[in-house]
């Protein structure tokens, strides 16, 4: 049965607004319903192209606008891609991540290169998700007979809070790349990020417009800003893990088919924090020294992590029959 996709925003906020231990009791009940509760994605997220971007993102230091330490590094050889990749599969990943610090995709040789990676990674057993920006029907079509899984591409806030974030695309631009991707049969993978300067109201609307989307999202990833000298909201104040948990929690009630990924920020939460969002539905997370280009636990910490909490790792392609069964019903 379809999870419900016809929330009230006056039903999103009142579940939002539960009180934390009884939202977490609730969210916690509703993923044991839904899902192997102890089974955890790891993900791998490495930045294929890093810096130079055209976009004005607030919170991103890949903005060529910002001064950030951040180098700028061309297009990575397929070679050095896959040598990444069987790092991460040998340390436990079951997907691929790959970002590029593109506006959007380009009929060019490197979307060219870029097709060659993904068909690569794929060989290896690997889901591979993808992150490169606004792309067309087309060009989704060209990654998923490459073997791309999955493509990212969040909409980081409220459609009321967009414009203060970000001025070079639209909330519009992101929503039409995710139905070309989704009409391409691609796994969605699409969220947000909180501690933009956002309030309540726009965390609230962010997660009504992903949990009443025609399909929810495959995965929801709930990032918590990482604030980055250099760029304007370096200023920021670091996001409570309450409002941490809360957000996973209420993903998890609005989209519990959906895979919630515990993503930026999770660096600076101590273990047992990390454990309230598991419990609380997050149910993937993102392993190895950097996201992109920001810090990361590491590999060997998350597995002493997973052996204290009895978590397991979730294998490759687990749910790829229901995920091609959604798509074929939403085409």
């Amino acid at each position: 049965m379809q999870p419900k996709i016809n929330w009230t925003l006056d039903e999103v906020k009142e579940i939002y607004n539960t009180p934390l231990l009884d939202l977490i009791y609730n969210a916690a009940t509703v993923h044991r319903k839904n899902k192997a509760y102890s089974e955890v994605q790891i993900s791998s997220l490495i930045s294929i192209k890093t810096g130079g971007c055209k976009e004005d993102c607030s919170y991103c230091p890949q903005a060529a606008r910002y001064n950030t330490n951040v180098e700028v590094e061309p297009l990575m050889t397929v070679e050095k891609v896959k040598a990444r990749a069987e790092v991460a599969k040998a340390n436990g990943a079951s997907r691929l991540c790959m970002g590029a610090a593109w506006r959007e995709v380009r009929d060019n040789k490197d979307f060219d290169r870029v097709l060659e990676m993904v068909s690569e990674v794929n060989e290896m057993g690997l889901e591979v998700c993808c992150t490169f920006g606004m792309l067309t029907y087309e060009q989704a079509e060209k990654l998923k007979a490459a073997g791309c899984f999955a493509y990212n591409h969040n909409i980081d806030t409220s459609s009321e809070n967009y414009g203060n974030i970000i001025t070079t695309r639209t909330f519009d631009d992101r929503i039409n790349t995710l139905n070309n991707v989704r009409k391409a049969k691609l796994s969605v993978c699409c969220g947000g990020i909180i501690g933009l300067g956002e309030t309540d109201k726009d965390r609230i609307n962010m997660l009504h417009t992903l949990s009443t989307m025609e399909v929810h999202p495959d995965s929801v990833p709930i990032n918590a800003l990482v604030p980055i000298e250099g760029t304007p909201l370096q200023n920021n104040k670091k996001i409570g893990i309450d409002e941490m948990i809360r957000m996973i929690a209420t993903a998890r009630i609005l989209m519990p088919k959906s895979v919630v990924r515990l993503s930026a920020g999770r660096n600076e939460m101590s273990t047992a924090e990390q454990a309230l969002c598991f419990m609380a539905g997050a149910n993937s997370i993102f392993a190895g020294e950097k996201l992109l280009t920001t810090p990361n636990p590491d590999f060997d910490t998350d597995m002493q992590m997973f052996k204290m909490l009895g978590l397991t790792p979730r294998k490759a392609f687990k749910d790829i029959d229901a995920t091609k069964e959604t798509a074929e019903n939403v085409a």
